[in-house]
Parts: structure tokens; C-alpha cells; sequence
């Protein structure tokens, strides 16, 4: 088992330290975990600020020392909207990380997807917006893998979508050599399907690509590789799952 998307208490929505998820991973016998807090420099997200590399890779460092003989250790983060903060996300990837996730949180009015589906604006206008952001997230691209594809479905309980905006996107990605992430998160917040779900791995098949990555969006302990087998059973066909190291995606089958 992996576990590529985990946030700690480097980031403002867990309080979960490093050495508690390695012997948590220890415990459940992953062999890869990798740490990808927040880095948010939209000025209304609560993590605003929040993130200190030094910090992280300070403690990072101690754990590596302390567990490497029992896990793998991987170093990451998930940058929102490097699009958009096109300066402050070159500065970042000059900092050794394995893995960098990229994600779309804000698109409307500087509104979480939460704030937009509470307010009740409209399905169908957050989906259109949001898929014309993703492409330009992907299209800029400098990252490894998207996170949490079909992001608003996790608030509005559904996703709205046309197939040949679908299939550019992941088109954008394959000519950037981005991967897809399945997140499984969405399993834990009653849906019945991962971000995304079986018909976009499919597309995304289509449209030329191999890689995913799978990753819990863990923010608690008990999380921990959450909806493993499920995420792992949905890769088939063309598809392969890898880890990054060293901003290196690596096939799981053959380092395992």
C-alpha cells in the first residue's frame, strides 16, 4: 500500500506530526508514504502564510533518519492555483521534493467549493468554471500529478461534464507529462466513487494516459491510506501506478 497525498500539521487543517504517520504507515504495512502539505497563497484560504519549508524539512529529515528501514519516506506538497502564482511556485520547485501535486481550490469569487455549493450557486456554472481553470492549471503545469481531479463533486455530491472538454484537458496533461491522482477521499465523505471515478480514468486512457497516483487527502491518522484496494482495483488496462522520487515517476510493480 501507498499513500501520496497526506497532509500534517504543516498544514493549517491537520494537527497530525510526521513521526505519528510513519509508525501509523509502520503499523499498516505501506511501503510509500509522502507528505504533501498545503501551500496556499490565494489570500483568503485559511492557510494563507501557514507553510514553512524549513520547518517541514526539519522534521522530515528526523523521521527519514528515524524510519527509512522500515518505510519509505517521500517528500511533497500540493500547490494551489500555480497558474496563478506563477513566481511564488517557481521559488518552490527549486526545493528538493519528490512529488508535487497541483490543484485548483479557488475559481469563483475567491469562494472554497464548499462556500459556492452552501450559497447555492448554480452545479453547472462552478463545473464550467472550474474545468476552463484545470486547463489552465494543466497547461501551465511545472507539477507531477492533479490533485483531486473532479474536485466539486466532493461538496455538490454530483459532476457535470462534457466529454471533449474532459479529454483535452487530460490530452494538456499527457503533453506536459502530468499525471492523474486518484483521490479517495470522496469514499470517506459518502460518495460512492473516487476523484475521479472509473469513466474519466478511462478518458484519460483515451486521450494517452499511463500514470496515476493514489492518495487518501489524508488529514488524520486513521486515514491513512483510506480506500487503498478500492483506488488500486481501478487501475487497469494501460494504466500504471507510480510514485514519484525525486520528481521521477517510478513504477510501483517493479520497486515493491
Amino acid at each position: 500500500m501507498v499513500d501520496l497525498h497526506v497532509h500534517t500539521h504543516h498544514s493549517c487543517d491537520s494537527e497530525v506530526k510526521i513521526e505519528e504517520y510513519c509508525e501509523k504507515a509502520i503499523q499498516l504495512g505501506l511501503k510509500y508514504i509522502c507528505f504533501t502539505d498545503h501551500v496556499d497563497f490565494n489570500k483568503n484560504d485559511s492557510g494563507y502564510g501557514y507553510y514553512n519549508a524549513g520547518k517541514f524539512f526539519d522534521e522530515y529529515s528526523k523521521a527519514k533518519d528515524k524510519f527509512s528501514d522500515k518505510l519509505n519516506i517521500l517528500s511533497g506538497i500540493e500547490f494551489a492555483e500555480p497558474h496563478i502564482y506563477k513566481k511564488e511556485f517557481d521559488e518552490f520547485r527549486k526545493l528538493p521534493y519528490d512529488f508535487i501535486l497541483g490543484s485548483v481550490h479557488y475559481w469563483i469569487n475567491d469562494m472554497f467549493p464548499d462556500e459556492l455549493a452552501r450559497n447555492n450557486f448554480p452545479a453547472e456554472a462552478a463545473f464550467e468554471k472550474y474545468w476552463e481553470e484545470v486547463y489552465k492549471a494543466v497547461s501551465y503545469g511545472g507539477f507531477d500529478a492533479i490533485a483531486h481531479f473532479d474536485f466539486p463533486k466532493r461538496y455538490y455530491k454530483k459532476c457535470i461534464w462534457e466529454r471533449e472538454q474532459i479529454y483535452d484537458i487530460f490530452r494538456e496533461m499527457v503533453k506536459n507529462s502530468i499525471s492523474l491522482e486518484i483521490n479517495t477521499s470522496t469514499l470517506r465523505k459518502g460518495l460512492s466513487e473516487t476523484m475521479p471515478g472509473k469513466e474519466f480514468l478511462k478518458i484519460y486512457e483515451d486521450a494517452g494516459g499511463i500514470y496515476v497516483t493514489i492518495g487518501a487527502d489524508t488529514h488524520l491518522a486513521d486515514d491513512l491510506s483510506a480506500g487503498y484496494d478500492f483506488a488500486s482495483s481501478l487501475v487497469t488496462g494501460r494504466l500504471k501506478s507510480v510514485v514519484y522520487i525525486g520528481r521521477k515517476p517510478k513504477l510501483i510493480s517493479k520497486i515493491i
